[in-house]
């Protein structure tokens, strides 16, 4: 099978690769380190699995997700991220990616994680297997995310404006270049339909005071 790793973190990529490399069934591993660079690559590799992680630079993991699939509706995605509150969950399945790991998951889950997406079969972690069979066994479901229209990404930013950090203390917290944070917040004035950091805190809090300090 061909596999595309779609992560902004090279150590990770790379890590990943050293891991595929283990699996005999795994021929072709490529690499993308933005979510626009992880559709192009995957419309002209076609892999059969894309390991994607929601938070990339220029565009989002679940954005690139649905971009991906409805050019190679063949390939399967698995979302492996940092990312385990229910809102980004549903976004990832709502796009169609067929499974979804925490980074803590182990070299073995993950590899079967790999190998059972290329089947066409669904995995989900431990914890949110957990919480989907709570949902439908009837526990009440967690309140949804505040400012929905927003990204991961974008509303974790937004959370950190709220707190007072500057751009360049926000690229450093997250591991971004200035520039990409430039970009984001651009995308969350647009959204927000606000012109200003002030406007955009007000709007943030008026959501939910509770969430920009989680």
């Amino acid at each position: 099978m061909k596999v595309l790793v779609a992560d902004d973190h090279p150590l990770f990529r790379a890590g990943m690769r050293t891991l595929l490399d283990t699996e005999p069934r795994v021929h072709a591993v490529t690499e993308a380190s933005t979510g626009a660079q992880a559709v192009a690559v995957a419309l002209d590799v076609r892999p059969d699995v894309v390991v994607m992680d929601l938070h990339l630079p220029d565009l989002d993991g679940v954005e690139a997700t649905r971009r991906i699939l409805a050019g190679t509706p063949g390939t399967g995605v698995l979302v492996l991220t940092m990312s385990d509150d229910d809102a980004t969950v549903a976004a990832a399945l709502g796009a169609g990616a067929r499974g979804y790991l925490l980074k803590e998951a182990g070299p073995a889950e993950i590899l079967a994680a790999v190998i059972s997406v290329a089947a066409g079969m669904t995995v989900l972690g431990t914890g949110v297997a957990h919480r989907i069979a709570g949902r439908l066994a009837g526990v009440p479901a967690p309140q949804a995310e505040p400012c929905p229209e927003l990204t991961p990404r974008e509303r974790e930013i937004l959370a950190l404006i709220a707190r007072g950090h500057a751009n360049p203390a926000i690229a450093r917290q997250l591991f971004l270049s200035p520039k990409t944070v430039r970009n984001h917040i651009t995308s969350i004035f647009a959204k927000l339909q606000v012109q200003t950091r002030a406007e955009a805190i007000v709007r943030a809090r008026d959501a939910d005071r509770t969430w920009i300090h989680r």
